[in-house]
């Protein structure tokens, strides 16, 4: 069953539904074009969609070649569908009287998550009902959540921050406030305190577009009792708009794939003595690193982070070789351990760093450069608001660092450059940096390098001198 659509009451009925009818719940982003959504629906052989009426103009499209489905319920009206049917028509005139059991057992299929597929194509990640509860219980447990709580869903259904708000919100019987659009911050703001929201949760993007907004005090936001952000580390000028809006709130920097959902978190208490850091392993978890031989990594050393538990996804939906190469046997017979391919390191008190993906890591005149660590290098110089690291093509070093860096309006490039000259090793230091107004992001608001290496090539950044 795949909801193509934006964070709505309906979406949220529909995922419950999804669920109790022992259907696989496949969430999509209402940001995704025509030419993927079709690719997708047959990709995971979809037998139904839900979606509404203001994407009838890409969902019919993506349809019309769609033979294995069997029903399309579009909310808000099903004009410009052939063959759907409204939801609100399926709905008044469905048997409600009690629920159906639910058939099945606890390792069935219960979603596929697909990646925004950073290295490809998209891969379908799927969760059974052990591995998403297994999550939401771990979670929930060190978050503290509680039936009297307010959850703020910002994030995207479609991406498993945002799906897993729906998950905490049942499991706690505590309320799920639906924001409105990330791109009108400020009726965020208006809504979190209206509703007394105690929960909210973002990534990294979303607390710089609220640096932006400047005094927050017209709303009044001390019902927020805890903050809480993945997708990266959260830096010194994020925690400390965190603090400036939200005085009274604890703040969870955490770390996690969606292979398995959340790897680490770090506790508030550690924020200020452990900065940059993303924390220890979430309860009933297990993480370590690796080196390229497999050999388990001590103190300060740099390696793949491997992740242990009942949370750990049951593979790629029809791609075994991926899926092979990313689930290794573990410790206990059959056991899988999720070899995530980010690389880390832990500090002599076992709390992990995030490095970078294998992937994106810069092979700079015969040095390995991660482009993480430069990023949050730059984040660091004031007046920088964010930055994004890629490696170009370079004649003599193989793959130069370039840097892309959304800054106040004083600073130049130039002076960027010799700033970052004064903070990082040579072969670490970015050779160009390109100021931009904003960067590129994908469906989940993380920054899209893809598009940034795409115009890479056309750019025209301060060189710095060899």
């Amino acid at each position: 069953m795949i909801l193509f659509s934006s964070n709505s009451v309906d979406m949220v009925v529909a995922f419950w539904a999804t669920v109790l009818a022992g259907a696989v719940c496949v969430p999509v982003g209402a940001t995704t074009k025509s030419e993927k959504l079709a690719w997708l629906v047959e990709h995971c052989e979809a037998a139904a969609v839900i979606s509404e009426q203001r994407l009838s103009s890409v969902l019919a499209p993506a349809l019309s070649s769609a033979h294995r489905l069997r029903s399309v319920l579009v909310s808000g009206g099903s004009q410009g569908v052939p063959g759907a049917a409204d939801f609100a028509t399926v709905q008044a005139e469905a048997d409600t009287d009690g629920v159906p059991p639910r058939p099945g057992a606890a390792d069935d299929l219960a979603a596929i998550i697909y990646t925004s597929g950073s290295s490809g194509s998209p891969k379908g990640v799927m969760s059974s009902h052990r591995n998403m509860l297994s999550a939401t219980a771990s979670i929930s447990r060190y978050l503290g959540i509680a039936g009297s709580d307010a959850i703020q869903l910002i994030s995207p259904m479609s991406f498993d921050y945002g799906l897993y708000q729906c998950l905490l919100s049942a499991q706690q019987g505590c309320r799920l406030v639906l924001a409105p659009p990330l791109t009108l911050p400020g009726q965020v703001l208006r809504q979190t305190a209206a509703e007394r929201v105690t929960f909210f949760p973002a990534v990294p993007t979303v607390f710089a577009m609220l640096g932006e907004l400047g005094d927050v005090s017209r709303w009044d936001l001390s019902s927020v009792r805890a903050v809480t952000s993945t997708g990266a580390a959260l830096t010194e000028r994020h925690i400390a708009i965190i603090r400036r809006a939200f005085p009274a709130a604890r703040i969870f920097s955490m770390y996690g794939v969606t292979e398995c959902k959340r790897c680490s978190y770090l506790p508030p208490d550690d924020i200020d003595r452990k900065p940059g850091s993303v924390g220890v392993a979430i309860p009933d978890t297990e993480l370590w690193l690796v080196d390229e031989q497999d050999r388990r990594l001590g103190p300060n050393q740099v390696g793949q982070i491997v992740v242990r538990g009942a949370h750990v996804m049951q593979g790629y939906w029809r791609d075994a070789d991926a899926s092979a190469r990313v689930l290794r046997p573990g410790r206990d017979p059959g056991e899988r351990v999720l070899y995530t391919g980010d690389l880390g390191r832990m500090d002599d008190d076992g709390y992990l760093y995030f490095v970078g993906r294998t992937d994106d890591i810069i092979k700079c005149g015969g040095e390995k450069v991660a482009p993480k660590e430069v990023e949050m290098v730059l984040a660091g110089i004031p007046g920088v608001k964010e930055a994004a690291v890629v490696g170009i093509a370079d004649p003599i070093l193989g793959q130069a660092v370039k840097a892309f860096v959304v800054a106040d309006g004083h600073l130049t490039e130039s002076e960027l450059l010799r700033a970052s000259r004064e903070r990082l090793e040579g072969h670490v230091a970015p050779r160009s940096i390109e100021l931009r107004s904003e960067l590129p992001r994908n469906a989940n608001g993380k920054v899209d390098k893809r598009a940034l290496l795409a115009g890479a090539a056309e750019s025209t950044g301060a060189c710095a001198t060899s």
